[in-house]
């Protein structure tokens, strides 16, 4: 299973994005939001993926697009950052999960199509 956008969440996020990286191109400036954004593309073997960052002294990501090219009609989910708060890190527990009442566990081998891939498919795997 993965989210669009849990790159961000991790420890290692450069290494973790380039991981794969075929091709990389600047493609200039853009405004996001009102902010002045560095333009950048990517490209993998299964995903395609934009990210624009505010340029300047805040290098953060505004908006983040994953095309995702080994399903078909290639669908993309973006992302886009509107108050990134970088003041204060957040406290040791901000992250913890709490399951809602009645919530129960579920093992992740009983998860079946629960991708846009179906169960059996590899994605980019050749025919």
């Amino acid at each position: 299973m993965s989210a669009p956008g849990a790159d961000f969440l991790g420890t290692h996020v450069f290494e973790d994005l380039m991981d794969g990286v075929v091709v990389a191109k600047h493609i200039g400036l853009g405004v996001i939001d009102g902010v002045e954004c560095e333009h950048l593309a990517f490209r993998t073997q299964d995903v395609d993926w934009q990210i624009w960052i505010e340029a300047g002294s805040r290098p953060i990501p505004r908006k983040y697009v994953i095309t995702s090219k080994a399903v078909g009609a290639a669908p993309q989910y973006t992302l886009r950052i509107k108050d990134w708060k970088t003041d204060a890190p957040a406290a040791a527990d901000a992250y913890a999960f709490t399951p809602p009442q009645g919530a129960k566990k579920v093992e992740l081998n009983e998860l079946v199509n629960f991708d846009e891939v179906p169960q059996g498919i590899v994605a980019g795997a050749k025919k």
